[in-house]
């Protein structure tokens, strides 16, 4: 049940965050999928329900669901995700439990190697933005699409 609807209550706020969503997904270099992708995990991170189903859907779209399936567990997979999907998704990891990794310097080589630097802060920037939103979606508890 949703608690609070955060986007009716501070529009401002929200018009902010969206600016940062639509600047990751209209105006970087990431592909869409990755981009979904990095969405999917840092959301099964957070517990946010809203997101995962929504990034979920999204990537039904264009990915196979045995790799969506995957996605939690995506490193003992290899096979399925290509090196700059796995760069993304450690550095995704990295910098959502941030408290506990600190960007370690072995994830940051990863993720350089994988991106330019350019690409790099892009892809920074989207792993902050999902954080965000989920801070905002997971305690809101914003509802989920899927129904039973």
């Amino acid at each position: 049940m949703i608690r609070l609807n955060w986007k009716e209550i501070a529009p401002d706020g929200a018009k902010a965050l969206f600016g940062i969503h639509h600047y990751v997904t209209k105006s970087t270099n990431l592909p869409e999928e990755l981009i979904h992708l990095v969405f999917l995990r840092v959301s099964q991170i957070n517990g946010c329900a809203h997101c995962i189903d929504m990034h979920s859907r999204d990537l039904r779209k264009t990915m196979s669901i045995d790799k969506i399936t995957l996605v939690t567990v995506w490193d003992e997979v290899p096979h399925l995700f290509s090196d700059q999907e796995r760069a993304a998704l450690g550095w995704a990891e990295e910098v959502t439990r941030l408290s506990e990794t600190h960007a370690s310097d072995e994830a940051y080589a990863a993720a350089s190697a994988a991106f330019a630097p350019k690409d790099l802060v892009d892809l920074t920037i989207t792993i902050a933005a999902m954080n965000a939103f989920n801070r905002l979606g997971a305690p809101f508890r914003l509802p989920v699409a899927a129904r039973i």
